[in-house]
């Protein structure tokens, strides 16, 4: 058996500044980010903040969500050439899953499509 990717213990709160500077260059907000992650992992605006001050890594963020969205099953399409519907790892797909919705956020898809309204 491998070991654990090394993403698993990166803490999400050194991630989350890429996620937002990535959504900011293409002319998005940082409170977007902040919507699809709290669409996603049904974390509140507090509940998001705690997690980034204590600097949980992605395996406790995830783990943590207090109410993973049913809807996430819907994202599909590749995210570094890999198809996320695909990843049998289910915290590797949590991860993916968040990466393909900022990656719709930075190619300008309307938040309604991104949150599979």
């Amino acid at each position: 058996m491998s070991a654990p990717h090394r993403i698993y213990a990166t803490s999400f709160a050194s991630v989350y500044p890429l996620y937002v500077a990535k959504a900011e260059r293409k002319g998005r907000t940082r409170a977007e980010v902040d919507e699809i992650v709290c669409w996603l992992t049904g974390y509140d605006a507090a509940g998001l903040a705690a997690q980034i001050v204590a600097k949980s890594d992605f395996e406790t963020f995830f783990a943590q969500a207090p109410r993973p969205n049913p809807a996430r099953s819907e994202i599909k399409g590749v995210v570094c050439g890999v198809r996320v519907e695909t990843i049998e790892a289910p915290l590797m797909r949590e991860i993916r899953y968040l990466d393909k919705l900022i990656d719709e956020l930075a190619k300008g898809k309307a938040m309604a499509k991104i949150l599979r309204a």
